[in-house]
């Protein structure tokens, strides 16, 4: 609007005077000329502008290509630490490479009552334990233990323990973390909450409860987490002799926890043996009473337990309590008599930081009740281990921890251990004290 009225008041002042041509036409470029030329900066400014905002935002786009490709190496980065296994969690070790290495175990002095294992007082290499981990594909990790010595074993000699194929995060297939992940060859039996904390650096007295139930076996396991809610069930061979199964059915077992809060944690376990052949599988893969489910009758050619068990745990700061119960049932097909017991069982386990640093006390009360008897060797000798039958054997454990960290403990205990056979005997000798340390790396 502005170019138009200024050409028209040119055009007019030439109108109006002839004399005024010359004077009218510069008049009217000299109005024209700057405007026409700061149009055309205008337009070629808004070209530059244009080309710089063009090239800015190519260089953003390259830029967020660099965050995110920063970004996804930071996530893989964190999941590979997150993701270490079960040896890296908690525990130190030795890295090479890929391959992690770890040991842990416990140096001890052991004295029991005159019917104990351990009547003549003795140091011992109560365990060791070699863990080995490597990650194998993606998500697939490896991972064994190798015992050089166990307290259930007389021998030095080396022993498989858990070795298997984890592949977790199977549950990413439908885009959910943790969901659901798959174990493959020779596993911890899922039943209870013990056996989790039975090896001597996470245990925090030397003994175990009456009962102490845990095992190894081959099979296959899935376990995950959903919210507050956790679970593991496996499929395993359900006897103890190694590489063999002399039945064909299978042991099933499987726990399933609810956290629903920080403080309190409750979990759910139920099993069965499975028949077992008595002459070729001899004893079962779970251990119990320390001692395995076995025949009681010679006439018997298979045999079999079915259990369920609570456990449940309050923490506080300093400190935690522990509890379990379950009910157990034994059978065979013993046809001259009918070998079928009812086994009962509970435990309640205390542990809490004294006000001088780094002492802990612990203390443990386990009993097991059996009308009719069935092995349950406990800390007595050999000849509880498949001969004589106990009914009812109770066991208080008061135990004092010094821990210089979560990889060296030094642990005293004495444990009352008192019974009844079902002959009629009773079983008052078998008094326990130890000292041992415990250390992991």
């Amino acid at each position: 609007m502005g170019i138009a009225m200024r050409i028209h008041s040119g055009i007019a002042q030439v109108v109006r005077s002839r004399k005024g041509i010359v004077p009218g036409t510069i008049a009217v470029f000299l109005f024209i000329a700057p405007t026409a030329f700061s149009q055309t900066n205008l337009e070629q400014e808004v070209r530059e502008l244009k080309e710089q905002n063009a090239a800015l935002q190519q260089q953003l786009e390259r830029q967020n290509e660099s965050i995110d490709a920063l970004a996804r190496k930071v996530g893989e980065l964190e999941t590979n630490a997150s993701k270490t296994g079960p040896v890296a969690e908690g525990k130190s070790g030795l890295n090479l490479n890929s391959v992690h290495l770890g040991l842990e175990g416990g140096l001890a002095f052991f004295n029991t009552g005159s019917s104990g294992f351990a009547p003549e007082s003795e140091f011992r290499v109560d365990e060791a334990r070699l863990f080995i981990e490597a990650p194998v594909w993606k998500e697939v990790y490896f991972y064994s233990e190798v015992d050089l010595a166990t307290r259930e074993e007389d021998s030095l000699a080396l022993g498989l323990n858990e070795l298997y194929l984890d592949f977790q995060d199977v549950s990413q297939w439908w885009h959910e973390d943790g969901q659901l992940n798959l174990r493959a060859g020779r596993l911890n039996i899922p039943f209870g909450e013990e056996y989790m904390k039975r090896n001597a650096i996470d245990n925090p007295l030397i003994s175990h409860s009456v009962s102490d139930l845990w095992g190894v076996d081959p099979g296959i396991e899935i376990y995950g987490r959903l919210g507050k809610i956790s679970y593991v069930v496996a499929v395993q061979n359900g006897n103890i002799s190694g590489t063999r199964d002399f039945s064909g059915d299978k042991s099933v077992a499987g726990r399933v926890g609810y956290d629903p809060a920080s403080w309190l944690h409750l979990s759910a376990s139920a099993m069965r043996t499975g028949y077992e052949s008595a002459p070729g599988d001899f004893l079962s893969a779970i251990w119990f009473g320390n001692t395995f489910f076995q025949a009681i009758s010679t006439n018997a050619t298979k045999f079999h337990a079915t259990l369920v068990e609570g456990d449940a745990t309050v923490r506080w700061a300093t400190g935690r309590v522990s509890a379990f119960g379950g009910y157990g049932r034994y059978g065979d097909n013993n046809p001259a008599a009918d070998d079928r017991r009812n086994i009962f069982y509970y435990g309640a386990e205390a542990v809490q930081e004294l006000p001088w640093k780094k002492f802990y006390a612990a203390a443990r009360f386990s009993e097991v009740l059996v009308a009719n008897g069935l092995p349950l060797r406990g800390l007595g000798d050999a000849e509880y281990f498949s001969g004589d039958l106990t009914t009812a054997l109770w066991r208080l454990s008061l135990g004092l921890d010094y821990r210089f960290s979560s990889q060296l403990v030094l642990k005293t205990e004495y444990s009352f251990e008192r019974g009844n056979e079902a002959d009629g005997g009773r079983r008052n000798r078998e008094d326990f004290l130890g000292a041992e340390a415990a250390f992991s790396f």
